[in-house]
């Protein structure tokens, strides 16, 4: 073995040889006078287990570690978010808090097989999540593409017209029943709610970075038993969702 490779660890290498890669692409783009967003699409389970991409997180901290965050922006995929065990509209809402939320690849998976499928979208309760994500992080940098197929058994032309027009019209009404979500409003004032106490007294100082464990735990003892927690409302939530995209309201 070459003595240079010897006391290298690989992981750790091969991590630092894409990036070294990713910043020739962005030197090269920005010589030719490219001046928009790079991509990267979490991509879990291709080709390999363990990946600097596995999902909109790891990504991230990667071209952060790297110095690449001013740069690039996520390409978030449907199939790929459930293949990483996360919701679609988690993965969005992970690229939009931290300012990176850049394009969709808007298809669907399988949710009981372990690889790509990369079919035309259908679920509406999705499409709408998706696009409740988009309206709230303010719309996208990129755009949306379908990344799909027709399934096999989908073999004329009119299969291939139908898939598009289905992909379409799901996040079209993906995007009224999402506005309609924000206009409801339940969402966000039981959102609202749930956080107050964060906003005045030793939330907002916890908030603001003005208290210490110390202080924490004599506050805790003070207040002495705690009470019952407040409830979550999963299910209170979860059937606002229902109402707004299957009710008469």
């Amino acid at each position: 073995m070459n003595e240079i490779f010897v006391n290298i660890p690989v992981i750790k290498y091969e991590e630092e040889n894409i990036a070294r890669l990713m910043h020739m692409a962005v030197d090269y783009g920005r010589s030719i006078g490219f001046k928009g967003d790079f991509y990267i699409e979490p991509k879990p389970k291709e080709p390999m287990k363990h990946q600097y991409d596995f999902d909109a997180a790891t990504a991230i901290g990667f071209l952060r570690k790297y110095g690449l965050d001013k740069d690039f922006k996520m390409n978030i995929e449907a199939n790929h978010a459930t293949l990483a065990g996360h919701t679609f509209e988690r993965e969005l809402r992970i690229s939009a808090i931290n300012g990176m939320l850049g394009s969709i690849d808007a298809n669907q998976g399988d949710y009981l097989l372990g690889w790509d499928t990369d079919e035309f979208p259908f679920d509406v309760y999705s499409s709408t999540m998706c696009m409740y994500e988009v309206l709230k992080a303010g719309g996208l940098t990129g755009g949306f593409n379908f990344d799909a197929k027709n399934r096999r058994p989908s073999n004329t032309y009119e299969d291939m017209f139908e898939a598009y027009i289905l992909g379409m019209d799901t996040f079209a009404l993906g995007l009224l029943k999402a506005a309609a979500l924000i206009e409801d409003g339940r969402l966000d004032a039981f959102k609202e709610e749930k956080y107050s106490s964060f906003a005045s007294g030793i939330g907002a100082k916890i908030v603001k970075g003005e208290t210490s464990l110390k202080e924490l735990s004599n506050y805790a003892e003070r207040l002495g038993k705690p009470e019952d927690p407040e409830s979550g409302k999963q299910e209170y939530l979860e059937s606002v969702v229902n109402q707004v995209l299957f009710g008469n309201n």
